[in-house]
């Protein structure tokens, strides 16, 4: 039995990581047994989930569990695409990967009001009086790598022109395709997906997610993904 190590459902969200939402997009389109259990980052081998524990076997990192999954299982996430889609979907995935997700990340962590509705909520197992100094050393963290990524030394605006770019290359790969994939998802739809997902929780105030709803076809696509994958979990609307 695989054993997926997650957040687990917060803000309105299946997880709170885009990466841990493709994780279990991928195990849930492998068909195979597994089972989720809230994990533990202290004791994860990088520091970051998710992870799946298979046969004592510990996996980290999203991409890495797909490799996984299809080297041990023998399966093709991709099966039926040619090798210049495939190209076209890895391309696609490491851009919101190593992009898209530090631009999500700046609006949650950064914005003091997203702060509060969201990530504040990670730190109320910490003593009531330490609680602002532990959150202000986390957060400080999380701006120093954001700004060593590169995309924190640009302005909100700046911030959001890539990510409009971004967003049209997707709608322009996608097509007129239900998936990613085609007529079904594949895993070139995983990541994707998941990001999407994530992008669209109502959650937060995010300039990012009205990029998103302007343009129809990912909100769409969005959609069929949620209600195909994670139809039990239902977005939280804010209270602001």
């Amino acid at each position: 039995m695989i054993t997926l190590h997650h957040f687990g459902p917060a803000f309105g969200l299946p997880d709170p990581s885009p990466f841990c939402i493709k994780a279990e997009i991928l195990l849930k389109l492998s068909g195979l047994p597994y089972q989720v259990r809230v994990g533990d980052l202290r004791r994860a081998p990088k520091g970051k989930l998710p992870l799946i524990v298979e046969d004592g076997i510990t996996i980290c990192d999203s991409s890495f569990i797909r490799f996984h999954l299809e080297a041990r299982h023998g399966l093709d996430f991709d099966a039926g695409l040619d090798a210049e889609r495939r190209g076209v979907l890895w391309a696609l995935e490491k851009m919101l990967e190593d992009q898209i997700y530090w631009i999500m990340v700046a609006e949650r962590w950064l914005d003091d009001g997203n702060f509060a509705r969201g990530p504040a909520q990670f730190f109320k197992p910490v003593p009531a009086p330490l609680r602002p100094l532990v959150c202000a050393l986390v957060r400080r963290k999380v701006r120093r790598n954001v700004d060593g990524h590169g995309i924190g030394r640009h302005s909100p605006a700046e911030r959001l022109q890539l990510s409009a770019r971004a967003l049209d290359a997707m709608v322009a790969i996608l097509g007129e395709r239900p998936y990613f994939g085609g007529a079904q998802p594949g895993g070139g739809d995983a990541a994707p997906g998941a990001f999407l997902i994530a992008a669209l929780a109502p959650l937060f105030d995010s300039p990012f997610r009205a990029l998103v709803e302007q343009r129809p076809t990912l909100t769409a696509y969005a959609g069929r993904m949620r209600e195909r994958f994670f139809a039990e979990a239902q977005p939280v609307r804010s209270a602001a």
